[in-house]
């Protein structure tokens, strides 16, 4: 598969295609960088892995299956696709940012638990003004098993630290917020964490256009 030239989120093609190859089938994949992002969701799958940069812009990953596992992935929700976007601007660039994406979001041992890191960078994101990103956070780190108490804290912690007025005009006119309430409600109506990730992909994942990034296919050669 050539995703160079693709847009938008082609992750579930990626998945569906391998979830369809045995023991000892292979898929290969060409990208403009080096396809870090895909590694660790292949690997729960059963996959072995090896990338080789053929050009300047031009990486090849050929990912063989070793054994067939079944049941849901446990891998995040609203994957980086964002990647590509970079690609458009410079492959190097591509390149550098990936792995700075895996320096910081997949580090090995990391001092910090991944759903603590989601939680400083929803916050750092809302003193920016930036929901959308706070919002994809939010839903990253309740994956992991946030709870709603320590929501609640931090929803708290805004209001102090925005203050009432900014909070009030912006925070609690967001999509953050609404997926914040979401989550509550839900829990409330006794749904389960599973059952609700399934709701929020939908409502607040890629096709959102307050959450995901589209491409841009109004804009036509």
């Amino acid at each position: 598969m050539d995703v160079r030239d693709l847009k938008g989120n082609f992750l579930p093609a990626i998945l569906k295609k391998a979830g369809m190859l045995k023991k000892g089938e292979g898929i290969k994949i060409i990208q403009s960088f080096e396809p870090i992002p895909l590694y660790s969701t292949l690997e729960e799958m059963g996959f072995d892995y090896e990338t080789e940069k053929q050009d300047e812009g031009k990486y090849v990953a050929f990912f063989y299956r070793l054994v067939e596992k079944t049941g849901e992935l446990s891998d995040l929700p609203l994957k980086p696709i964002v990647m590509t976007k970079y690609a458009d601007i410079d492959t190097t660039l591509a390149d550098l940012t990936v792995n700075y994406w895996q320096f910081i979001w997949n580090k090995q041992n990391p001092a910090i638990e991944l759903k603590i890191k989601f939680l400083l960078s929803l916050a750092n994101a809302v003193g920016s003004n930036r929901f959308r990103q706070a919002t994809r956070e939010l839903i990253k780190a309740y994956s992991l098993g946030v709870t709603v108490a320590q929501l609640d804290e931090l929803f708290s912690l805004f209001v102090w630290n925005q203050g009432v007025g900014h909070f009030s005009s912006e925070i609690a006119q967001s999509p953050l917020f609404m997926a914040y309430q979401f989550i509550k409600k839900s829990e409330s109506k006794g749904l389960t964490r599973k059952e609700i990730l399934k709701k929020l992909k939908v409502q607040f994942g890629e096709k959102n256009p307050d959450i995901g990034f589209v491409s841009n296919t109004k804009y036509k050669d």
